[in-house]
């Protein structure tokens, strides 16, 4: 196969000439599988996918119509193998993470959107399509990616979708997602939403919107209060009692709970891991500014870590928010919460 595009730009190349695909991509997987890799040859065809520029299953028939690579194209495979085996985010080395029916750029500096959010999404898309207004409003804080509020928008064609992310980096990715995806009807805000805050419009003291190892956390929403809201959430605290779903993939690990796994603790943003010291410091605040924007009837969709739904149940009925219910992901493992205002 002769694939000009898939030049190696570093020059790696097999001096041996042309390899099988078949041969390849067992070399491939087998790189990969000594960093450790779960699935290991499902990373390694996606890997080669990405540098030949051909759908996955177009790469296996060609692996068993006995097809080769060129030197260059199969030099750069075994390099991104090896960046994979010490751990770099398969997305990262693809720029590009699927999550339902879109496909997301995505690299460092920004979250990763994971299956188990797609679950979490539907929530919120169940919640519009049941919307009676023919144009429901959704609001998607900590959008990071854009990954909720452009499956909101691509899969609810009337609705209109606010996107909220503090981190310079994640917002310039979401920009370019919303630009690919948004079909004109999702308005990405760059901000940090814990300005929302009801009890910071009221003076309070605030407790730290999201802290880890390094301080961090997301955007959190906040109160219906546009006079003490920063200019650039003046948009969102104007949407107060006509948002018909809030929902929210947030920061959500406690503060000295490092994840194990090295592509989420070494490669995604701690501003979007850490929210004080159990994790829920960001909730507490969606919850509070939730009552503020969403409409009687509306609803709130929160992605949180198994074993924090009693405690989110608990302070989201504390707030005033009804029927609060916590719903596992694929896996039978507590994923999202729900609530009606």
């Amino acid at each position: 196969m002769n694939h000009p595009e898939s030049a190696d730009p570093a020059g790696v190349a097999d001096p041996a000439g042309p390899v099988s695909i078949a041969a390849l991509l067992a070399e491939l997987e087998a790189l990969i599988a000594a960093g450790g890799v779960e699935d290991a040859g499902v990373d390694a065809a996606i890997l080669l996918s990405h540098v030949l520029g051909v759908p996955r299953g177009r790469l296996q028939v060609l692996a068993v119509l006995g097809e080769t690579v060129a030197p260059a194209a199969a030099g750069r495979s075994r390099a991104l193998a090896e960046e994979r085996a010490s751990r770099v985010p398969l997305q990262h080395l693809t720029g590009r993470a699927p999550f339902r029916g879109i496909e997301l750029s995505v690299g460092p500096g920004v979250f990763v959107p994971r299956p188990e959010t797609e679950g979490v999404a539907q929530f919120a898309i169940d919640a519009l399509l049941n919307s009676p207004d023919p144009e429901p409003i959704a609001v998607d804080l900590c959008t990071g990616s854009g990954a909720i509020a452009l499956s909101l928008a691509h899969e609810v064609p009337t609705a209109r979708i606010y996107a909220v992310e503090k981190s310079p980096e994640a917002a310039a990715w979401a920009a370019r997602n919303v630009a690919e995806w948004g079909d004109g009807r999702v308005r990405l805000i760059h901000g940090d939403v814990a300005e929302l805050d009801p009890r910071r419009a009221a003076g309070e003291p605030r407790a730290a919107a999201g802290s880890g190892p390094a301080a961090g956390g997301k955007s959190a929403p906040g109160a219906g209060r546009a006079t003490a809201t920063a200019p650039a959430l003046a948009e969102v605290a104007a949407l107060a009692g006509r948002c018909h779903v809030l929902v929210s993939n947030p920061p959500y690990v406690p503060a000295a709970m490092v994840p194990r796994d090295p592509e989420v603790r070494d490669h995604d943003p701690e501003l979007a891991l850490y929210s004080g010291e159990d994790g829920l410091d960001l909730i507490r605040v969606i919850s509070r500014a939730g009552l503020g924007l969403v409409r009687q009837g509306g609803a709130l969709v929160l992605e949180h870590a198994e074993g924090q739904g009693a405690a989110i149940r608990e302070l989201l009925t504390a707030d005033g928010w009804r029927a609060a219910a916590t719903h596992p992901d694929l896996t039978g493992r507590d994923r999202a919460t729900t609530a009606i205002r």
